[in-house]
């Protein structure tokens, strides 16, 4: 028998072989077995705080991070990271890729500070993209603070609207 099955499964299992059992009994009988379906982890969630997000007055301020996805014409997905700056509005980054990593993220935003400076906060939604030990180690090495926050409508998603939205445009004229 398999090990992440349960006793359920088992029991289709069974009864595909023409075994009738009660469920009860194969029950009983599988803990004795001492099996038992592993417990999944809950999610990773991105560590950092939560408060009033402060009002960008002047450039770098404060950066917006997001991914937006879709997909080619053969249904293979792609994302793109968008990386915006808050006061100005000014679009700093746009990486796509088939698969962005967390290292890559901080790669990139390495290549941001060197080009427009150090920002003084980074804003991004509390998705799993920005949990990994990389960009919270990029965070700390540039004692950036690193803020989260549940957007309405975040700028990377309007621009992503905005460009699902283009191709129409054309095609109309």
């Amino acid at each position: 028998m398999r090990r992440g099955f349960g006793y359920r499964r088992i029991g289709l299992l069974l009864e595909r072989r023409g075994m009738l059992m009660n469920p009860k009994k194969l029950y009983r009988l599988y803990r004795e077995e001492g099996l038992s379906v592993r417990r999944r982890r809950g999610r990773k969630r991105a560590r950092g705080t939560r408060r009033p997000m402060p009002l960008a007055l002047m450039p770098n301020q404060r950066w917006s991070l997001d991914f937006v996805a879709d997909t080619f014409g053969a249904s293979r997905r792609f994302r793109i990271l968008a990386v915006i700056d808050d006061c100005c509005r000014e679009n700093l980054c746009l990486v796509p890729d088939t698969r962005i990593s967390g290292a890559r993220v901080a790669r990139e935003l390495d290549a941001l500070v060197r080009i427009y400076g150090k920002p003084a906060c980074i804003v991004s939604d509390n998705g799993t993209e920005f949990t990994s030990r990389a960009i919270l180690n990029w965070a700390d090495q540039n004692d950036v603070a690193w803020a989260l926050h549940r957007p309405r409508q975040a700028a990377a998603e309007r621009l992503h609207r905005k460009l699902q939205r283009q191709p129409a445009r054309q095609a109309a004229e």
